[in-house]
């Protein structure tokens, strides 16, 4: 019994540590994820703003040219 006690205590810190990086690397993940939207959401409206006026110089100078 003393060599069962003592097989299962490594497997189990194994699973634990699995876990803990299992943890770890999600966690890692959430923090990429909130980065990016706060970048987002910091530089939408200059983002708007940019595409907006460049699709109307795209649409505007070539119909100027034509008409």
């Amino acid at each position: 019994m003393a060599e069962e006690a003592k097989s299962t205590g490594p497997i189990r810190m194994v699973a634990i540590e699995n876990m803990v990086e299992n943890i770890r690397y999600k966690s890692q993940i959430l923090v990429r994820t909130n980065k990016i939207d706060s970048a987002v959401t910091a530089s939408g409206l200059v983002g708007f703003v940019a595409g907006l006026l460049l699709a109307l110089i795209l649409i505007i100078v070539p119909a100027l040219l034509v008409g």
